[in-house]
């Protein structure tokens, strides 16, 4: 019995001293392993022309105003359910109260089209990966966009039209509304549109209000973006930069302050796997946060049979014909 206690003391002894000198390494254990960050997964230039496919023939504002919204994902997510919630109000009013909300520039920019932030919404797996890729490939991405714009336009299916002037500028093949105060934006099937068929992208859900069954493209209803001229995030703020390859926002390369996609730090002692509200992703895949919203909840958004807006106007934005 003796000898067993002594065993014991001994143990304990060892067991103490060795945590003291944990706890005294402890705050350089921290910070040193605070330093690990997560590095993003590159994506190959297949894969972002894949992934830029159903925006690519988008006009030029509005495809940089979904790169920077994607950044945010969690607040896409906000921002759609809030724009269900109105009671279809005037659009002054809908422009003042989008306003007051407490989202990124680029968030309340892509609301102007709810057609369009409701597809983000249901396809939010594809929107963050969408946000990651552009956060940590700007250049990559838009000159992925310029490579399906130059395939469509090959294939006959962008050209100026009654809604939209396409022409060069430099290398890179720009796409205007041809009123600058009534954005249309275009309908097709973004796996067709392109010449030879495109595989789907996995779990993709095809938005009837923005796909187009016919080959070619088709337009809707035009959006009045006059009516949010007045706010620092309207329509004419935005634009994208095709030489430098990149987004434009009040005559400056835009900047995501989003820490879901950019700034990833994971502790390296955290268990693999283990996921939690701040961190951009679990693990180091892609994207792969894409049902993550602001408390920190994993939700499945990949492919809702959720209704859409149809092909235009719905609670703002002035949708005419």
């Amino acid at each position: 019995m003796t000898h067993r206690l002594v065993k014991f003391s001994a143990a304990l002894t060892c067991g103490l001293m060795l945590g003291r000198g944990l706890e005294a390494r402890g705050g350089q254990a921290t910070e040193a392993s605070s330093d690990l960050t997560v590095q993003p997964t590159t994506q190959t230039a297949a894969q972002l022309q894949e992934l830029v496919a159903p925006i690519a023939l988008y006009p030029d504002v509005l495809v940089a105003q979904i790169l920077a919204a994607a950044t945010y994902p969690d607040q896409v997510v906000e921002a759609d359910r809030w724009l269900q919630d109105q009671s279809d109000p005037k659009n002054d009013q809908l422009a003042a109260e989008l306003d007051k909300q407490p989202w990124d520039s680029a968030v309340k920019a892509v609301a102007e089209f709810p057609a369009v932030l409701g597809n983000m919404d249901k396809n939010l797996a594809w929107t963050s990966t969408l946000g990651d890729a552009y956060a940590n490939q700007p250049q990559d991405v838009m000159t992925a966009v310029q490579s399906m714009r130059q395939l469509a336009q090959k294939a006959g299916n962008l050209q100026s039209s009654d809604q939209q002037t396409v022409n060069t500028q430099g290398q890179a093949i720009a796409i205007e509304p041809t009123n600058s105060e009534v954005v249309y934006v275009p309908q097709y099937d973004p796996w067709m549109v392109y010449g030879a068929p495109i595989a789907p992208r996995p779990g993709w859900y095809p938005d009837p209000g923005l796909y187009w069954g016919s080959p070619g493209i088709g337009f809707g209803l035009g959006f009045d973006v006059g009516f949010y001229g007045g706010f620092g995030w309207g329509w004419h703020h935005w634009g994208a930069d095709w030489h430098h390859g990149g987004v434009v926002y009040n005559h400056n390369n835009y900047v995501s302050h989003s820490s879901t996609v950019i700034n990833r730090r994971v502790m390296a002692t955290r268990p693999a796997g283990t996921f939690h509200a701040g961190d951009a992703r679990p693990t180091m895949r892609s994207g792969a946060f894409g049902g993550f919203n602001r408390v920190g909840t994993i939700r499945s958004f990949g492919a809702r049979g959720r209704a859409s807006f149809g092909g235009g106007f719905h609670g703002g934005g002035g949708g005419r014909r």
